[in-house]
């Protein structure tokens, strides 16, 4: 027979899960794995975590949900300072990864030929490579053309990354011309100002 639990003895346990979680936590997972034994629904776990959503919205931690589930991070306003307790240099990526990465968010599917003739010049094996390897894209198909070039699109980690729930909460981006991007700068920015705050900061290789 499942155990009873308490809300504040319920709320503590769920707080407890998702702060020692390496990654995202849901309802579904949450009930599966720490909730196993103890008699609660999916409503009243929902219920708790939005709770503890509101006790932490004016603190330096905040409870944020992410395509994956509900995570833990801290407060976007202090990064500034936050930043000065990691000595390490943030990985730099090169503007062409970054430009890549971002006509695979804005335009997905994508094929490697279709990104090669909006940028006007080629996309090296070594940033679909590392794309893959962040697990930030994958390929969700082929295109039935001649050849049938591999369709790419974003994961769940990439929208995690970037604090982002789903696609949709993607910055709105006008449909101008590649060049007018990289003059403005509006194309990897759009997605790095919903980057939350993360020691492995993406910084852009002039």
């Amino acid at each position: 027979m499942a155990t009873k639990i308490t809300d504040e003895q319920l709320k503590q346990l769920i707080e407890a899960a998702i702060f020692v979680s390496d990654t995202p936590q849901t309802a579904a997972s949450l009930k599966a794995t720490v909730l196993l034994d103890l008699n609660v629904s999916h409503s009243r776990i929902n219920k708790i975590i939005k709770d503890l959503e509101l006790d932490y919205v004016a603190r330096g931690i905040n409870l944020v949900k992410v395509a994956s589930g509900y995570r833990f991070q801290s407060n976007t306003s202090l990064s500034p300072w936050l930043s000065n307790m990691w000595q390490e240099k943030a990985p730099k990526y090169s503007r062409a990864l970054l430009e890549t990465l971002s006509l695979i968010a804005y335009k997905q599917p994508i094929t490697r030929g279709e990104i090669e003739n909006i940028r006007g010049v080629s996309v090296s094996s070594t940033i679909i490579k590392t794309l893959i390897e962040r697990d930030w894209i994958k390929v969700i198909g082929h295109k039935e053309v001649p050849g049938k070039p591999a369709l790419y699109a974003t994961t769940n980690e990439f929208l995690n990354y970037f604090s982002l729930q789903a696609l949709e909460q993607l910055p709105e981006l006008q449909d101008v011309s590649i060049s007018d991007l990289n003059s403005q700068g509006e194309l990897t920015s759009s997605l790095q100002q919903n980057k939350e705050y993360n020691k492995e900061e993406v910084t852009i290789n002039e």
